[in-house]
């Protein structure tokens, strides 16, 4: 069977930017955050917001447009900015992974093209970018995969040698291992493309189904299309998968401020320390391995809970782990706690399952 890795086309090349304007406002005036916010005639120049072009990116900035325009009182329009990851045709363990749908962004914030940018959280990288500050975590989305199946199978259903596609060494391992626990034998697709591109592998008969984010699904409307949410216990999604990252230029402090307002602080401790994990690992963002922090209840208390997982894409070994401690009361303590975990899980043999290390 020939394997999809094809991409929408985009109707421009890599890294480049285009304000389509929004509905009632004038294109931006003036370069960089500075530029100054007001207009001459005393309204205020719209907060430029840089995004990528999909359907999926577009939804999640203009969820984020509207709450900023209720913060800071001010219009905000998109300016769309195609990333190198969205124009690549290979895989993303193929062109690195790690910051290929973020560099031409964090580019147009570091050249005052953008004043803010929206981002998906699991495609950041772990290391803070000079220059620029993470302003905000708004509240997270759901974190879950969703099965999209055929005849609306669930994943215990499907028959014998299915296709499932994913492009996610992390979803394989873990698929592939629950289909084992079932006695089943599945066969993981390698994918790339857009949701409707994901879909269609499914509507027509390509594939008998794909794993995609719950999250996603549900900030386009399209989670009823979902046959089956995956429980955290059988498959742990990205690190800070279902949140977004709202970043702007340190040189602007005025608007970091006012971006905070979006922030929540359970959400930004929890994918804090997801992350801190990826990175005690030494893996990038297309590596196999799963996070997640929660809350538990202990009697009247509440504690953090953070379970990882790094496994072979066949699902053959894995390794899990969780660890649990106090609500984190810093971004410190988050990373702490992902440090810790990440010392049991490496003791354990982490570092021979991962496909992917960062240098």
């Amino acid at each position: 069977m020939n394997t999809p890795t094809g991409r929408e086309p985009n109707d421009h090349g890599p890294d480049q930017t285009r304000s389509p304007g929004p509905a009632g406002s004038a294109a931006a005036t003036g370069s960089g955050p500075a530029a100054g916010s007001a207009r001459s005639g005393g309204s205020p120049r719209p907060l430029r917001l840089g995004t990528r072009r999909s359907k999926l990116a577009m939804a999640q900035s203009g969820t984020v447009a509207a709450r900023v325009t209720e913060v800071t009182g001010r219009p905000v329009e998109l300016v769309e900015i195609t990333t190198y990851g969205d124009v690549s045709k290979e895989s993303l363990a193929q062109i690195g992974g790690t910051g290929v749908f973020v560099s031409a962004l964090r580019d147009a914030l570091l050249s005052g093209a953008i004043d803010f940018a929206v981002h998906s959280l699991k495609d950041l990288p772990t290391a803070d970018p000079e220059g620029l500050v993470l302003a905000a975590i708004p509240d997270r989305e759901d974190p879950r995969d969703a099965l999209v199946a055929r005849d609306g199978l669930g994943f215990a259903a499907l028959p014998p040698g299915a296709t499932v596609g994913t492009g996610s060494p992390r979803r394989m391992a873990q698929l592939n291992a629950w289909a084992r626990s079932h006695g089943l034998h599945i066969e993981t697709v390698p994918i790339r493309g857009n949701v409707d591109t994901r879909i269609g592998y499914v509507t027509s008969g390509k594939l008998d189904a794909v794993v995609l984010a719950a999250a996603g699904l549900n900030r386009i409307g399209r989670l009823a299309e979902a046959s089956e949410l995956i429980d955290t216990d059988v498959v742990l999604p990205a690190p800070g998968q279902g949140a977004l990252a709202v970043e702007c230029a340190a040189s602007n402090p005025e608007l970091a401020a006012q971006l905070g307002e979006l922030d929540d602080p359970f959400t930004r401790a929890a994918v804090t320390a997801e992350r801190s994990l990826l990175a005690a690992l030494e893996a990038g963002c297309s590596a196999p391995v799963g996070a997640l922090a929660d809350l538990v209840a202990d009697g009247q208390n509440s504690e953090l809970r953070l379970r990882g997982v790094v496994g072979t894409t066949d699902g053959t070994a894995l390794v899990q782990m969780s660890i649990t401690g106090p609500v984190p009361a810093s971004d410190d303590e988050a990373r702490s706690l992902g440090r810790e975990l990440a010392v049991r899980m490496l003791a354990k043999g982490a570092a021979g399952l991962m496909g992917e290390r960062t240098p």
